[in-house]
């Protein structure tokens, strides 16, 4: 299967998750911003199907739930229903304001990075280990 395909898939079956309320948030793959305007037509396409929107972030929320170097200088769906995507928007404000503070260190860092583990609904024991594995990078 070509990746277009496996990646309209993921967004779909992210899409039905999101729907049925499995998860709250869901992302897609992080591609490079050409790869993505080739995708994001369709990715509209597959997300109503699933009553479900995207946003298309081209400054993704780095946390340490994940290493930095996977979506820097690429863009990510966000998918959502409701007020998620907004509550994504307030967490991602939230850590800038933390660190234009000089404040996003210790708990503060670690509950934004818990925060947006909750709210891709990952269960506590992912988040902890998650944040245990790329804090230190």
């Amino acid at each position: 299967i070509d990746q277009r395909s496996y990646n309209l898939g993921a967004i779909g079956a992210f899409g039905e998750m999101v729907d049925v309320g499995v998860k709250t948030l869901a992302l897609s793959a992080a591609l490079s911003p050409v790869d993505m305007d080739a995708l994001v037509k369709e990715a509209a396409r597959v997300a109503k199907r699933n009553n479900v929107e995207i946003y298309r972030e081209n400054d993704f929320l780095v946390t340490d739930l994940f290493p930095a170097s996977i979506t820097e200088g690429k863009h990510v769906l966000v998918i959502y229903k409701g007020e998620t995507r907004q509550e994504y928007l307030d967490l991602k404000a939230r850590k800038a304001q933390l660190v234009a503070s000089n404040q996003y260190t210790g708990e503060a860092r670690e509950e934004i990075a818990h925060r947006f583990g909750e709210m891709l609904s990952y269960p506590e024991w992912k988040i902890d280990e998650l944040i245990g594995k790329n804090s230190s990078e």
